[in-house]
């Protein structure tokens, strides 16, 4: 898969994993989901649901996860909250145009360009939050979130990244 093609098939899983409502129960459900997931998979997480108004509706730490695992949460929300797309596609976006986070006026310590953070979008209405994964490789903490929404939004044909691409 080129560069090219990433970028579009992750910005297809952005179009298509849309909510028309999200509120503080659905945070709980689409959380538990992607814990539930992380636990079948024996995957040891951080998951965080964190609102742009600095809000966050869900937390879930599994018995390995550090204080470094919730500075990288932050970093990852705070490049979503941003530029309102996931930080998979940041970093691929930056990988492509050979740029870094400082070429975009964007300081490393507070930001991430990696997998793990997701928009949470509302259909007509815009990002209002972020659902977040650390602990595992970037496309595999990507991919635990855009499975869990799809299985939380009955979604069941939405383009996944099966390897990891570098």
């Amino acid at each position: 898969m080129t560069i090219d093609e990433l970028l579009g098939l992750l910005d297809m899983q952005e179009e298509i994993l849309q909510f028309s409502h999200f509120t503080n129960a659905d945070a709980w459900e689409v959380g538990n989901c992607i814990v539930a997931e992380a636990i079948k998979r024996k995957l040891p997480v951080a998951v965080s649901i964190r609102l742009n108004n600095g809000l966050t509706v869900f937390q879930y730490a599994s018995d390995s996860v550090n204080l470094q695992s919730e500075r990288w949460l932050q970093r990852k929300m705070n490049t979503v909250r941003t530029l309102e797309r996931s930080s998979l596609y940041t970093s691929v976006l930056l990988r492509k145009s050979e740029e870094t986070l400082a070429d975009w006026y964007l300081d490393e310590k507070d930001y991430a360009a990696c997998g793990g953070g997701f928009p949470i979008r509302i259909e007509e209405v815009g990002v209002i939050g972020a659902i977040l994964v650390e602990g595992q490789d970037h496309f595999s903490d990507h991919d635990l979130i855009v499975k869990s929404i799809s299985r939380y939004l009955h979604i069941d044909e939405v383009p996944r990244i099966r390897t990891q691409m570098f």
